[in-house]
């Protein structure tokens, strides 16, 4: 049987791509300070990140196996079934690497406390490499997230652990017919955004705020989505009233059913639009609670 193997999720820092632009550090620093941004706090946090992804790999048990991979080659990696995933980055990243895996444990590690909310990240380096035996060995505490699927009438499907969003590629008006919760209306929009509970503490709250404030908003484990529509536009064909609601798993239907009239739209999750469903006029997409769920591994509880 072969060692285990831990998969390092990270992403390249602000300097590293300020540095893949511009080309040297003096370059970066005339073009930070014609902004009036500061070099010595992008070079600061790249540090810290760096220092936090080699605590990572260097606090790992030293027969497992290792892979690293960034964020824009996640959708050409292989993860195997049964590997650790340690995300060292922003809260971001686990939903950006939730649409690759399966049932794989998720440990989220802030390189930055202070910075990043901690909401998928919630661990040090250090917290979070001792879980990684545990992990593997099933025995860690796991938080079950909710995930949302997007399918197309002709099988394409995408998975996202925050929310999907359907829309225009060029944010023009999208058009379509809605169908949920056993009404329909024909709308013109900047698109609908279908969340789960767990991309409730981010846009999806944003836009309850503003769209539907009396909305309650599902919890991460919750087999349940909120659907918002952005600024639909009532006109003498289309209409405004389906706004926003819940998406249960035990409720009759179940799901959200757009007809596309528009020459293309696209449907992507979690913010990764380089990675969508293309949609053509006359296709229908259905939006529901997808079958598997993002296992995050969770600190043990405290003791008395």
């Amino acid at each position: 049987m072969s060692a285990p193997r831990a998969v390092i999720v990270h992403r390249a820092s602000e300097l590293t791509e300020l540095l893949a632009r511009h080309g040297t550090r003096g370059q970066v620093a005339f073009f930070l300070d014609q902004r009036g941004q500061s070099l010595a706090a992008v070079e600061e946090r790249h540090e810290r990140t760096r220092a936090a992804l080699a605590d990572v790999a260097a606090g790992l048990p030293v027969d497992w196996r290792r892979a690293s991979v960034e964020r824009g080659e996640l959708a050409r990696f292989v993860f195997e079934p049964d590997d650790v995933i340690l995300v060292v980055g922003q809260d971001g990243l686990v939903a950006n690497a939730a649409k690759y895996l399966g049932a794989q444990r998720v440990i989220g590690i802030d390189p930055l406390p202070g910075v990043n909310a901690g909401v998928l990240v919630p661990h040090t380096p250090a917290a979070g490499v001792a879980l990684a035996e545990t992990a593997q060995a099933g025995a860690a505490r796991v938080c079950e997230r909710t995930m949302v699927q997007v399918r197309t009438d002709d099988g394409q499907s995408l998975t996202a652990l925050n929310e999907v969003m359907i829309g225009q590629p060029g944010h023009q008006s999208a058009r379509y017919t809605l169908d949920v919760a056993a009404r329909r209306e024909r709308q013109s929009s900047s698109g609908v955004i279908v969340g789960t509970g767990t991309g409730a503490t981010g846009w999806c709250a944003s836009i309850a705020r503003i769209q539907s404030p009396g909305l309650p908003l599902p919890s991460p484990t919750d087999r349940s989505l909120a659907w918002f529509v952005r600024e639909p536009w009532p006109s003498p064909s289309t209409g405004a009233d389906l706004l926003a609601g819940r998406l249960d798993d035990d409720a009759a239907g179940g799901g959200l059913t757009l007809r596309v009239e528009s020459d293309r739209l696209v449907a992507f999750g979690d913010g990764m639009e380089d990675d969508r469903l293309t949609l053509s006029w006359g296709q229908r997409v259905s939006v529901t609670i997808a079958e598997r769920t993002l296992r995050t591994v969770e600190a043990p509880r405290p003791t008395r």
